[in-house]
């Protein structure tokens, strides 16, 4: 079973019902899900630091999201350690506005040269079209790299 890291902002309701019902469809589709919101342990930022980098050294892979103005600082952090890491990364916007540093790149650009698979929706795209467009880009993703190996 290929393991996900599913990292992403977790600190309003909506992100964190986004999370858990994405988190719940790729369970589905036969992925085993590490979410941070869920496994949150007691000790403070220490423990939940330490708990973040247990969830992408257990990982094949990481999916994260790259939604808003300037993406999450802690899931940049988290896909710079992926990155190090050698895991396939694939990062989905839903956000339609544009937040890159270069033409071609539609957030942070070092963020964009990081990921393994990019997806960007449209303004009129559903839940439904991201989950499916990222089961596709984990598969592929993959693929990439057994060949690679």
């Amino acid at each position: 079973m290929t393991k996900l890291f599913l990292s992403g902002p977790l600190f309003t309701l909506a992100e964190r019902e986004f999370n858990a019902g994405l988190a719940r469809f790729l369970d589905a589709q036969g992925f085993e899900v590490w979410l941070p919101q869920e496994r949150a342990p007691r000790g403070g930022a220490k423990a939940i630091f330490q708990s973040c980098v247990k969830g992408i050294e257990w990982a094949d892979a990481v999916v994260a999201c790259m939604d808003g103005p300037d993406p999450d600082s802690g899931t940049a952090w988290e896909v710079g350690y992926a990155y190090a890491r050698r895991k396939p990364i694939v990062c989905y916007r839903s956000d339609f506005r544009s937040g890159g540093d270069t033409k071609g790149t539609p957030y942070n650009l070092m963020l964009s040269g990081a990921a393994t698979a990019r997806i960007e929706l449209p303004s009129k795209a559903n839940a439904a079209d991201l989950h499916r467009q990222v089961v596709t880009q984990i598969r592929k993703a993959l693929r990439v790299r057994a060949a690679k190996r």
